[in-house]
């Protein structure tokens, strides 16, 4: 079969090439169409380019090894592509995109947190204070809320934060 002169397999190379170039470009300059997905979870710029991707390796396989009718390689083509692009979405692109929305933490979630301080915290003064978290440690600067010194190695209660500092006050002192 030929479509536009060429010869289907031609075809279904190009768009493999062509595909596969643009994936790698989206990898390195993906930022650029980041918010691209938010219109429709379907018209994300890495399910299309995965689809052409898909669609034109399976083309080109079976046209070489299947001796089937091309209007019925390209039907089982689409089909296989349409399967793995939605196994692509269900089970990587979900999982990743809520993964990293849960690693994320705001000054506001961190009031009324427990922290351990592991740089004392002088009068007037700045130390350090050590928060555990399930996503890993932070260890963020911190100042008296009450004034006065806390020790290293004390538990504290996280007030407020104001200019990314951490307002403490001692937990056995509440």
């Amino acid at each position: 079969m030929e479509i536009f002169g060429l010869p289907i397999q031609t075809l279904y190379l190009y768009i493999l090439c062509f595909s596969g170039g643009i994936i790698v470009l989206y990898i390195l300059f993906g930022d650029v169409l980041e918010g691209a997905g938010d219109i429709s979870p379907f018209l994300d710029p890495i399910l299309i380019f995965a689809f052409m991707t898909i669609f034109s390796a399976a083309g080109f396989l079976m046209e070489y090894t299947t001796g089937m009718d091309s209007i019925f390689i390209i039907a089982i083509s689409a089909a296989i592509a349409f399967v793995l692009d939605a196994v692509l979405y269900l089970f990587v692109l979900i999982p990743l995109s809520q993964a990293e929305e849960s690693l994320v933490y705001t000054d506001e979630s961190l009031r009324g947190r427990v922290g351990k301080v592991i740089i004392p915290i002088p009068d007037d003064g700045f130390g350090e204070v050590l928060i555990e978290s399930v996503s890993g440690r932070i260890a963020k600067s911190a100042q008296s809320f009450k004034g006065g010194p806390i020790e290293e190695g004390q538990e504290v209660l996280i007030i407020e934060v104001n200019e990314n500092v951490l307002q403490v006050v001692r937990l056995e002192g509440l």
